[in-house]
């Protein structure tokens, strides 16, 4: 089995029409078909550890820091934030599977990361064979069902979309305890190395890594929304062979009655819908990796 260390590190260049060139880092290896690791906020494609040297063995393996995150491009926000709506985030990795030699692959997609892959499903319904998602429920839905409960518990939901530089300049004043607070309802069970840290917190505590995070919220909150929404008026679902749903059983989501048939419904009829609990709170690749691996052995039929 390949370690993780060793997986080619690549940037590559997409075209976007907003912003012009990007650049995606990426990490490679295996052979076979294509499977694309995108990680959620606030932290890059190192979540994908202990998972992606084993999918390595089945798969070509391409996890990718998502736009604004990691070592990936982080271009400034606009008043519109189109520039990180989760459609400009998708076609980055469109392009990037394309790359390397992809036009139709798989997905395994965590938190943010799940988002753009639930974009990247809607619009580009040719290019997603099968999807994993874990721990979320779509945008659209989280947003109209708010209550108190949901609003405390994903506080940095309604913080980091307000105007810039207000959250940012909060978050650089004192990014360790910003980070304690971001962290303390949702890392249970985790233990990070001094290494894991490093690679998460140093490229998201920059100008440059937190007006991104922010931007990636307020385009969530903004444009994301006016996209849901068009695409539920157009009728326009996910038209996948199958959906694996994952979500952490000490986690937020696990609050929802049937969060498999909430993403159900954002599937046409012939789409293979699954999924259940995992023993974890939200950081389901790093706190149950074991239990995640036998999730997707099942459904990947490996």
């Amino acid at each position: 089995m390949v370690d993780f260390a060793s997986f080619q590190r690549q940037a590559v260049s997409v075209q976007s029409p907003v912003v012009g060139t990007v650049d995606i880092a990426t990490r490679s290896a295996g052979s076979g078909p294509g499977l694309l690791l995108l990680h959620g906020h606030p932290q890059t494609s190192h979540i994908w550890r202990f998972v992606a040297p084993r999918l390595a063995e089945h798969f070509t393996v391409v996890c990718a820091d998502l736009r604004g995150y990691g070592a990936s491009s982080k271009p400034r926000g606009s008043d519109t934030h189109v520039e990180y709506s989760k459609r400009e985030m998708a076609n980055d990795m469109i392009q990037v599977m394309k790359h390397y030699g992809f036009d139709r692959f798989d997905v395994l997609s965590h938190d943010r990361g799940a988002r753009v892959a639930h974009r990247l499903g809607v619009d580009h319904p040719a290019s997603v064979r099968r999807l994993v998602v874990l721990d979320i429920a779509p945008t659209l839905y989280m947003y109209e069902h708010t209550d108190m409960a949901f609003a405390l518990a994903y506080w940095h939901w309604f913080f980091l979309p307000q105007p810039a530089p207000g959250p940012e300049t909060v978050m650089m004043a004192d990014p360790e305890r910003f980070w304690d607070m971001l962290s303390g309802r949702s890392h249970f069970g985790i233990q990070w190395t001094a290494e894991d840290d490093k690679e998460y917190k140093t490229p998201y505590f920059t100008p440059e890594g937190t007006h991104a995070a922010c931007e990636d919220y307020r385009a969530a909150a903004t444009i994301d929304l006016e996209h849901d929404r068009a695409s539920r008026e157009a009728g326009d679902r996910l038209k996948l062979e199958a959906l694996l749903v994952l979500w952490g059983a000490r986690g937020v989501i696990n609050r929802y009655d049937d969060p498999v048939g909430i993403w159900r419904e954002q599937c046409d009829a012939g789409v293979e819908v699954s999924g259940g609990p995992t023993s974890s709170g939200h950081y389901i690749a790093e706190e149950v990796p074991e239990e995640l691996w036998t999730r997707l052995d099942k459904f990947f039929s490996l």
